[in-house]
């Protein structure tokens, strides 16, 4: 059956109760593999002179040990250092953010393996400017940057949504990370492609389920992509909302959890009686 995961959940803060609730209606919708914390905010960049990021992971901890005592299956979500420099302000316009890189870098190092060490399998790395036209430089970064990420002893995911992959589809497929999420409602066209240039090894996780607009999915439109996914995928096809959750009501997003649990039970039915 395809694992059912989500991408994010509209997030409050340090309400711990409200969170657990949160948690629980996801599950009990149908989401197996629950998101922890959120992608948060890109603001000032540091200048040249030292200046530390400002990256407090903390939350996101306290938050995994707590989805862990109470015996979830979760899934922490960061946002990616990339698109963290791309977003980010920088003070002089002229500045090259890439330049910042090698500072950036160890922060995420530790946190991967503080977060491996507190038991997680599964880190999802949200990386949209994926979807966008990336100048060369910065397409030459995300192979050394998940070159040096891979080293932390856990398996990422890497999350991109927004639009297609389009010229950089060959470098999300090929990225040294364990699975890749892909947008098929803004970018339907792009499946045949990934599939075509996805490792033998890697997770696909399609995003079928419009997260951005509240009218129910087509579940029979989706099903026979999902049939032709599960035959050339098996174990290795997750279904989730083609982007975050986060930025809605929990109304929405609970549906689109449903949704998206529905589409994995459709398949399963298929899968059983075929």
């Amino acid at each position: 059956m395809a694992l059912a995961h989500n991408l994010g959940f509209p997030h409050i803060g340090g309400d711990r109760e409200l969170r657990a609730r949160h948690w629980q209606v996801q599950k009990d919708a149908g989401i197996e593999l629950l998101p922890v914390g959120e992608t948060g905010q890109c603001g000032q960049l540091p200048g040249t002179d030292d200046q530390p990021f400002a990256l407090n992971w903390e939350p996101l901890f306290e938050e995994v040990e707590h989805a862990n005592a109470l015996g979830h299956a979760i899934k922490p979500v960061v946002i990616g250092p990339l698109t963290y420099l791309w977003q980010g302000q920088a003070r002089n316009a002229d500045f090259d953010k890439l330049e910042l890189l090698d500072r950036l870098l160890p922060l995420y190092d530790q946190a991967l393996n503080r977060l491996a060490a507190l038991g997680v399998e599964w880190v999802q790395i949200d990386e949209p400017i994926l979807a966008h036209d990336l100048p060369q430089d910065w397409k030459n970064a995300f192979e050394r940057v998940y070159n040096i990420l891979q080293r932390a002893p856990l398996k990422k995911l890497i999350a991109t949504y927004a639009g297609g992959l389009d010229g950089n589809l060959g470098l999300a497929a090929n990225l040294p990370v364990d699975g890749l999420h892909i947008d098929l409602v803004q970018a339907p066209a792009q499946y045949q492609a990934i599939l075509d240039r996805l490792p033998a090894y890697k997770v696909l996780s399609l995003g079928l389920v419009d997260g951005c607009d509240g009218a129910p999915c087509e579940l029979d439109n989706a099903l026979g992509l999902l049939q032709d996914a599960h035959e050339r995928l098996g174990a290795r096809l997750w279904l989730a909302p083609a982007c975050s959750l986060a930025h809605g009501t929990v109304e929405v997003a609970v549906q689109k959890c449903r949704e998206v649990a529905a589409l994995a039970a459709s398949l399963e039915q298929y899968r059983v009686a075929a």
